[in-house]
């Protein structure tokens, strides 16, 4: 976590009371059965509808756009809202997790929330919360409250639509109380086992569990297996799903270094404000979800406004370059598919000198097969311990001896920010810095850039005053 001592006090007072409701960590232990892990979900759903309920419904009050996948959500949701933006509604956009700031999984048009205004929501839900209690209601976990905070603060706001990423799953994730206009299911892919698994196959029925009756459902999912567990829910519950496949409905390419969204359907070609060849999936989902939206939710939709809006997406953290000579990437791919499309990504940067990762992530990922992974792509890793309240990180020292294992020079530096300078300085101009493993790596260590008292008070990811040279403002404006 990030000093934010010298920020306004009642913003450290919301933080604080925030942070303190986080009681445990969220996944079960190991073994514990799957009925149990639903059945305390399950349990989690119903105190949050009936607080809500409390609350007049606030998630009932505006149109939802709902966002789930194993990979890409964020950015999926990301392009969305700044498509929505482009095209004149005021957009509230929830994104789970934050990276440095808590802020950040609240947004208004673009604009982090104003720190003032984030402490007055919490104190008057704080408030609403004590009245509830008084009146026979349980208190509210973490993962409830903050839930309960977007709803209310999109409504305070007054939104005119809001993109809502799921935080984990979907069927059983506490945002999926929302009706949504649409819904998008990005990827599937193995992650979070403990609570989704024990198979690839459950993973995908807890994604579909966002689909709702009548309403348009989109998806990347193109594997027949998972693919059909995705139908089975849409045909149950009556739903249209659209299916979209690279090389039939879009494409990516690559011109003069810029990255752009070639939609076949609509014979347009779109550049894109993030970089990667993974982000055409997760632009040409956005654009399949805002022209699924009802004639009358989409009155000020344009292409214009599409375009516009997938040219000046931003998203922290997602394959995000902030530093130029050596080329510094970031990127919270901490599953074995992220790690994958990761890779790929940077095939398509010029060849590094040298490239040093810094990798750490928390346990319950697969972290040794990601570090064997990187391991033939790296020359010199540094492992080290992200910092996470009640969760513990890898061992660095174990993830080290698989990275040494494969002939790289490997160094455990189990603090965060000796990791980063470490990496700076044995980094020549023509060399390639990484860091990834974990969101919560990525946070930290973009602190470095881009200070979170920064971030808070200018209401943005990327404050003026971390931008040391111009180059490397363009690289961020970029991302």
């Amino acid at each position: 976590m990030h000093d934010l001592t010298f920020l306004d006090a009642r913003y450290r007072w919301a933080v604080s009371y925030l942070r303190a409701l986080i009681q445990a960590p969220p996944g079960p232990p190991p073994g514990t059965l799957p009925e149990v892990v639903r059945l305390r979900a399950q349990r989690r759903l119903e105190r949050l509808r009936a607080f809500l309920s409390f609350l007049n419904d606030p998630h009932r009050s505006y149109p939802v756009i709902h966002v789930t996948g194993t990979s890409g959500k964020g950015s999926t949701a990301a392009f969305i809202a700044s498509i929505l933006d482009s095209a004149g509604y005021r957009v509230g956009l929830h994104v789970s997790p934050y990276l440095q700031v808590e802020t950040e999984k609240l947004q208004i048009g673009r604009r982090l929330i104003a720190a003032e205004r984030f402490a007055d929501l919490v104190a008057e839900l704080d408030e609403a919360v004590r009245s509830w209690v008084a009146r026979g209601g349980q208190p509210l976990t973490y993962g409830e409250f903050w839930t309960a905070l977007v709803f209310n603060a999109f409504r305070a706001e007054r939104v005119d639509i809001a993109v809502v990423e799921v935080g984990v799953g979907g069927r059983f994730d506490l945002t999926n109380v929302v009706q949504p206009e649409v819904s998008v299911i990005t990827t599937v892919g193995l992650d979070h086992l403990r609570t989704l698994g024990p198979t690839i196959r459950d993973i995908a029925w807890h994604k579909a569990g966002i689909i709702k009756p009548g309403r348009p459902a989109i998806t990347g999912v193109t594997e027949p297996e998972l693919l059909g567990v995705l139908q089975a829910e849409a045909t149950t519950v009556g739903a249209p799903l659209r299916v979209l496949l690279r090389g039939r409905d879009f494409d990516h390419v690559l011109e003069e270094g810029r990255s752009y969204l070639v939609d076949r359907l609509h014979q347009r070609k779109y550049e894109l404000g993030l970089d990667g060849d993974f982000q055409a999936l997760n632009a040409a989902l956005a654009v399949a979800a805002v022209r699924a939206l009802s004639p009358e939710l989409a009155a000020h939709l344009s292409d214009e406004a599409i375009a516009h809006g997938l040219a000046t997406a931003r998203f922290p953290g997602r394959f995000e370059i902030v530093q130029r000579a050596p080329i510094v990437v970031l990127d919270g791919a901490h599953n074995p598919q992220k790690l994958e499309a990761l890779l790929t990504a940077l095939d398509r940067l010029p060849q590094p000198g040298r490239r040093i990762v810094i990798f750490g992530v928390l346990d319950g990922h697969d972290a040794p097969a990601m570090a064997a992974r990187l391991a033939r792509q790296v020359d010199i890793a540094i492992t080290t311990a992200p910092r996470a309240i009640l969760r513990e990180a890898a061992d660095p020292d174990s993830l080290s001896a698989i990275f040494a294992s494969y002939g790289c020079t490997a160094l455990t530096i189990p603090d965060v920010d000796s990791a980063i300078e470490t990496a700076l300085a044995l980094a020549k101009p023509e060399d390639q810095v990484l860091v990834t493993g974990s969101l919560y790596l990525v946070g930290q260590v973009r602190e470095h850039w881009y200070p979170a008292a920064d971030i808070v008070t200018q209401q943005t990811c990327w404050p003026k005053r971390a931008q040391r040279t111009a180059t490397e403002a363009e690289a961020a404006c970029r991302q």
